[in-house]
């Protein structure tokens, strides 16, 4: 505001200045003496000036013979004169140097103001609707990053922040419910542990009490041996059911995912995955080809399948040799198949029906960072859209193709 409103002066003063010059160069040449000039003239050709001959010396004032009943008063006038001789009789020609016209001035001064005052106004706009909503707004992904989430953002209707703060309030009223959902399941976690600890313990003491049994020959006999022994299978038979538990307990909780039972076009996730890895892609100096497809109707939830593919392009790049990822598309009665494939393939063919196992990560994983559920949740969440998901090795490219039901 104070750039512009310096800016606003400057332009008004440099304006007024260069006006001010022309005009004044305009009054250079004395217009007043031509037409002066031009009077004596006509005063020697006629003898006198009519009222019409005052069009063309617009300069010109007045015209005063000197007679002897004017004498003393000749050379007394309020306007600038000048005499002049013709036919031996002194003539007064009264004049003005320059006519005043203050319109261009006001057109200007006028223009400017109203520019300005438009400028000051839409800057005005923009304080209330833009920057003022934004400084109200600002500090609100810190205090979602500090865990701050118990605070809701007052509902905005500026077309400009509308969807920013609904989206915002979103992500906090999904974060807060994450949260709760985590905080809920570690009590759940830890209830469990507590209660199957403490089942697991009768077993182990009578396992550990026939093993010490049968450690000190407390049963000779072979029936009595053959009893003992039946019970310790049932023991671990019961343990083993408990850690079964607990590990479908936590498959549970990693299968918790939220899908939408909707419908989607094809393009609307192809087009902004495309756009969301071409630079990425491309800094990476890595190939990246979208092959032509047919848009279609698909039954399951938009942002989940864009998840499933963003999963399946990010294991691509992490993966793969960096030469060449591709997007291919094909048709299958009812269905829609999208694969991802890249180049570089290191994994072998005895491993690939393994990969989509949770905490599971193939040979080819080495030292990178990764936790071996990404395609498992690939796989969850398209079986939860009545959709599937497969990988191939060809040639050294591995394909993972997700298939999606039309609807």
């Amino acid at each position: 505001m104070a750039a512009v409103t310096l800016a606003a002066a400057a332009v008004f003063i440099l304006s007024n200045c260069i006006l001010l010059n022309l005009q004044k160069d305009g009054s250079k040449g004395r217009p007043y003496r031509v037409e002066a000039e031009r009077t004596a003239v006509l005063l020697e050709e006629s003898g006198y000036v009519t009222p019409t001959d005052w069009d063309e010396f617009p300069h010109i004032v007045g015209v005063t013979r000197l007679t002897p009943e004017n004498a003393d008063s000749f050379y007394d006038c309020e306007n600038d004169y000048i005499i002049k001789s013709v036919g031996g009789r002194l003539y007064r020609v009264e004049y003005i140097p320059q006519k005043s016209d203050d319109a261009p001035f006001w057109v200007l001064n006028i223009s400017l103001v109203c520019v300005f005052a438009g400028v000051f106004v839409l800057m005005a706009v923009v304080w209330v609707k833009i920057l003022s909503p934004f400084e109200k707004l600002r500090e609100m992904p810190f205090e979602l990053a500090k865990g701050n989430l118990t605070m809701p953002l007052k509902e905005n209707k500026s077309k400009y922040f509308g969807r920013f703060v609904w989206g915002l309030d979103m992500l906090r009223d999904r974060l807060e419910a994450q949260k709760k959902t985590m905080l809920h399941a570690q009590m759940e976690r830890q209830r469990m542990i507590l209660s199957m600890s403490h089942d697991v313990k009768t077993p182990l003491s009578v396992i550990e009490l026939y093993a010490k049994a049968l450690e000190k020959g407390l049963y000779p006999q072979e029936e009595k041996h053959t009893q003992v022994s039946r019970s310790i299978v049932l023991k671990c038979e019961e343990i083993k059911d408990y850690v079964n538990e607990i590990v479908s307990a936590s498959s549970e909780e990693c299968r918790d995912f939220e899908v939408k039972d909707s419908e989607f076009y094809l393009s609307c996730v192809i087009e902004p995955l495309g756009k969301l890895y071409e630079d990425k892609l491309k800094l990476l100096q890595t190939n990246f080809m979208i092959e032509k497809y047919t848009d279609c109707l698909l039954k399951g939830d938009g942002d989940r399948a864009a998840e499933v593919l963003q999963n399946l392009m990010e294991n691509a790049i992490k993966y793969g040799d960096s030469q060449s990822i591709g997007i291919t598309f094909a048709q299958e009665e009812d269905c829609c198949l999208v694969s991802v494939v890249n180049t570089g393939c290191s994994m072998s063919q005895s491993e690939l029906p393994h990969i989509f196992e949770s905490f599971w990560r193939g040979s080819n994983a080495g030292r990178k960072e990764g936790s071996g559920l990404g395609l498992y949740i690939c796989r969850e969440l398209m079986h939860s859209m009545d959709g599937d998901i497969f990988a191939e090795i060809r040639d050294g490219l591995m394909s993972v193709t997700a298939v999606f039901r039309k609807v």
